[in-house]
């Protein structure tokens, strides 16, 4: 029914959407003589503003066709190497030869927003890695049919791309992930597995939420269990191939994440039309592009929600050792070889100091050698992965880790200033993304 009804409110604004994106371009139309009067302008612009916010939005492009390699532009093309129900294996295959460098996994986030919110880690890695990510699929189109998807099976799936890229590769985690790939990096150390990856790089990961708990750690306990599966999960309505299907709906993540910074996202638009009114299209164009990504957003499963929020939350199954996959109890002491950093930013307000870098203490087995942690000073949640301190401060880091632990990386890294392609997600004052 909330389902339902969100469906015919969309489809109201958009049409609402349209109607006043006609209505602006005729008031500033040369033809119209309400475009020389001071107020016609104005209301043009407001009616921009409100269309944008009200249009309708998929799943974004990468956009990445080329990278900058010693100097020289190469053409980057996407190939799928495994396709699965619920998110595929992706490969940023670079038009070049000859080089050895690191093959890394960047696993995204399943937490509302597509692989692309990842677009400036990817853009970062590129000129030195052989770069792989795992693009999740919008759970509102896969079919019942298809069967569920789950926290074990997000770590089955993790651990089948790890095989699919083959001995001797890294992984890199951003946020929400950090929990199941530090739990299937443990399965694998357990079991031998030839594919266990030679670094484990976690960004901002809620791997022991009792640290530092913030706001998001507050709202997943200070309720139970029930409450989330009574008022946060909704079926998917008929006219989509996932009908049926119980999903957490990408529409009340996108609530939730404008909730955190409401007053931060108002006076972002209220820039955004005061720049249009003033004719500064650029500034304009920028936040636009950052709304653009930030609204885009996809359904994730009712059974993975609710278990990460039993067991990555309520029960920190993890961290204490607790969690069982296929029947194995999945102990993080199992990491021996695996060598992890731990990054996390110091304005971090979804995961707390201290979260991340739980991981490095409860891999009791693992030598001092091999860990290594780094707090981004300044950055919020989304600034160690994207934007200027992500390129400038966070990513030389984990690329010198990355190389220090990979033997097989025979190309040095040069000195660099990597300047992005795109427009940056983190132009908006005072927005970060959950």
């Amino acid at each position: 029914m909330l389902y339902t009804a969100h469906e015919m409110q969309r489809a109201w604004m958009t049409g609402m959407g349209t109607i006043a994106q006609s209505t602006s371009e005729w008031l500033l139309s040369p033809a119209n003589p309400m475009s020389y009067v001071a107020s016609g302008p104005v209301m043009a612009r407001a009616l921009e503003v409100f269309a944008h916010a009200a249009a309708p939005r998929g799943k974004p492009d990468f956009g990445l066709g080329a990278t900058i390699i010693d100097g020289v532009s190469v053409a980057v093309s996407e190939e799928i190497l495994l396709r699965k129900p619920f998110g595929q294996l992706k490969h940023f295959n670079r038009a070049v030869s000859g080089r050895k460098d690191p093959r890394v996994l960047v696993v995204t986030p399943m937490s509302g927003h597509y692989a692309t919110l990842l677009r400036g880690t990817v853009e970062r890695l590129l000129p030195d890695h052989e770069v792989y990510m795992t693009d999740w699929r919008d759970a509102k189109l896969v079919p019942v049919s298809d069967g569920k998807f789950d926290l074990n099976d997000y770590i089955d799936y993790v651990i089948e791309f790890l095989a699919e890229m083959g001995p001797g590769s890294h992984v890199l985690a951003v946020c929400q992930p950090a929990v199941p790939v530090y739990a299937a990096v443990a399965y694998m150390s357990a079991n031998n597995d030839p594919a266990t990856p030679l670094t484990l790089t976690m960004m901002g990961g809620p791997v022991d939420t009792r640290k530092a708990p913030t706001s998001v750690d507050d709202l997943a306990t200070e309720r139970p269990y029930s409450w989330f599966e009574q008022n946060v999960v909704a079926k998917v309505p008929a006219m989509y191939p996932g009908a049926g299907r119980k999903v957490y709906p990408g529409f009340l993540q996108l609530a939730g994440f404008m909730s955190m910074n409401l007053a931060n996202h108002m006076t972002s638009h209220w820039e955004m039309f005061r720049h249009l009114v003033e004719g500064d299209n650029d500034s304009a164009a920028a936040t636009k592009a950052f709304y653009e990504e930030y609204r885009s957003v996809c359904d994730m499963t009712a059974e993975f929600y609710l278990q990460t929020i039993d067991v990555v939350f309520q029960r920190q199954a993890i961290a204490k050792g607790e969690f069982v996959h296929r029947g194995q109890l999945v102990n993080p002491a199992s990491i021996d070889r695996t060598a992890m950093l731990a990054i996390e930013g110091e304005r971090d307000d979804i995961s707390g100091l201290g979260q991340t870098k739980a991981a490095l203490d409860l891999a009791t087995k693992l030598g001092d050698d091999k860990k290594q942690y780094y707090m981004a000073e300044g950055a919020g949640h989304f600034g160690i992965f994207n934007g200027s301190k992500w390129r400038e401060n966070v990513a030389p880091v984990v690329e010198r880790f990355i190389r220090k632990h990979d033997p097989a990386a025979l190309t040095p890294l040069p000195a660099r200033v990597v300047v992005p392609l795109h427009v940056e997600l983190d132009v908006v004052p005072g927005v970060e993304v959950a």
